[in-house]
């Protein structure tokens, strides 16, 4: 914990270097920090900054859920069935290729614009990590694992799934940020609130300093996301580790 924070030090360091720079350049499009902030102290002041937020973390809370419990049972499905796999993978892999925003005008003729539409990118651009991860952990369980469950007539399911564990982990966490950005670029296209169209209201008076607002917003909600999904992790893989440091 100490040697991560250590390095928390840069943060500073690297503001004060942005603030130098951009102040020197004076480039138009790429404000200092202390621009930034004054202009998301204006918004949280003079605008209901509530009002974009909320509706944005409780479809990335909603749209994250729905591709996790999906992406887990169906990997651990496809992991532990080799003729399922053989049949329905190539289709994963070939669905995973598609990048989701290029989907965004095809998800425009099936669902109605607004929240329908955010969660179908949202669910669709985490599904495929979480899946692929899901599939391999569940493939690669270790046969003891299942022949000791067996005596000890445990449910087989639920030793897959601690086997499995930690990639089903790995997947998360990578889906976590990939939520974050599916949910910024559907409110771009397809919304009338939230965190993507309020930048995109910025962009259309050309306001650079709420952009940036929002682009920060997002890194720190990148950042406080990720913190609290590691923290969740550790806790519930602190067997895995004291296994592996044994």
């Amino acid at each position: 914990m100490i040697r991560r924070l250590a390095w928390y030090w840069l943060i500073p360091v690297a503001a004060l270097a942005w603030e130098v720079v951009t102040r020197s350049a004076g480039a138009v499009y790429f404000p200092p920090p202390s621009t930034i902030l004054a202009r998301m102290r204006e918004m949280a002041a003079t605008e209901d900054v509530a009002a974009d937020l909320v509706p944005s973390l409780a479809r990335l809370a909603v749209g994250w859920a729905l591709a996790a419990a999906a992406g887990v049972a169906l990997g651990v499905l496809l992991g532990r069935s080799p003729l399922l796999a053989k049949l329905v993978e190539p289709m994963v892999h070939f669905g995973r290729s598609v990048p989701p925003a290029a989907l965004l005008p095809v998800f425009l003729v099936f669902f109605k614009v607004g929240t329908p539409i955010q969660l179908a990118a949202i669910v669709y651009g985490v599904l495929w990590p979480v899946l692929v991860n899901s599939m391999d952990g569940a493939r690669h369980v270790d046969t003891q694992y299942l022949d000791t469950a067996q005596v000890f007539h445990l449910p087989r399911w639920r030793v897959v799934l601690a086997a499995a564990a930690p990639k089903i982990f790995a997947g998360l966490r990578l889906s976590v940020a990939l939520a974050l950005i599916m949910m910024v670029i559907s409110e771009l296209y397809a919304s009338s609130e939230g965190i993507g169209h309020r930048m995109r209201e910025a962009e259309g008076i050309v306001d650079i300093p709420a952009m940036w607002a929002g682009i920060v917003l997002l890194g720190v909600l990148g950042v406080v996301l990720n913190g609290l999904f590691l923290a969740v992790e550790r806790r519930a893989l602190r067997w895995h580790r004291g296994r592996t440091a044994a």
